[in-house]
């Protein structure tokens, strides 16, 4: 069989995209420096046919000029189609790498994934913070305990009852209205002044505490 048909030739590696794109780069490259060359030599022939002197000369270059014109739209051709080549493989590169960018970031979330439950699991157990949150409320009241007993006033006795404070403070109280009634008192020199008073002199005073005497019989 290999007498027959032969061996197979050995291939090396498949060219990437990108070497694939540049090759088929400058395969257009060529082409339009041919077209450019067509063009030019085209312009040449019009300007002959434009000059010919006789019918048959006009003839012979419009023949040439279509051959030119035949060529230049087969490099046209050619070049759509090359191009059309490399813009498929363009956007094969493009959907390859966009396919590689989410191949790597959904990579990268399954390990975010896996860290983040090794991470509630371990370090962020909720239990522990359960226990955390009650030995913080202990505490609490423990700090507000030291409070109130660094607070207590230490100068009371301890045998004295809260009863007969309450007695006691009840008694002040009445004492201290019994003193503002006495101060409100409006005292004698204050008093509006008798008619005994309007008459004047040392006997006006002798005349408040003069005490009547009996009247006399008649004879």
């Amino acid at each position: 069989m290999n007498r027959v048909f032969g061996k197979k030739k050995a291939t090396g590696p498949a060219p990437s995209l990108d070497e694939a794109s540049a090759g088929l780069g400058t395969r257009i490259s060529s082409m339009d420096q041919k077209i450019a060359d067509l063009e030019t030599e085209l312009k040449v022939y019009k300007d002959k046919i434009k000059k010919a002197p006789s019918v048959a000369a006009k003839k012979q270059w419009q023949k040439r000029a279509l051959e030119v014109l035949k060529r230049k739209r087969m490099y046209e051709k050619q070049r759509d189609t090359v191009t059309s080549q490399q813009f498929n493989i363009d956007q094969t590169n493009f959907g390859l790498e966009s396919a590689k960018a989410s191949i790597s970031t959904v990579a990268a979330m399954k390990a975010a994934n896996q860290e983040l439950k090794r991470t509630l699991r371990k370090d962020l157990n909720i239990d522990d913070i359960d226990d955390l949150g009650d030995d913080m409320a202990e505490l609490m009241d423990d700090f507000n305990d030291i409070n109130e007993a660094l607070g207590r006033n230490f100068a009371t006795p301890d045998d004295i009852d809260e009863a007969d404070l309450d007695a006691e403070l009840e008694m002040l109280g009445d004492e201290l209205e019994e003193d503002l009634g006495e101060v409100e008192a409006t005292p004698s020199y204050l008093l509006p002044a008798t008619p005994a008073d309007a008459i004047g002199g040392k006997d006006s005073e002798a005349s408040v505490f003069h005490i009547p005497s009996a009247p006399l019989a008649n004879h």
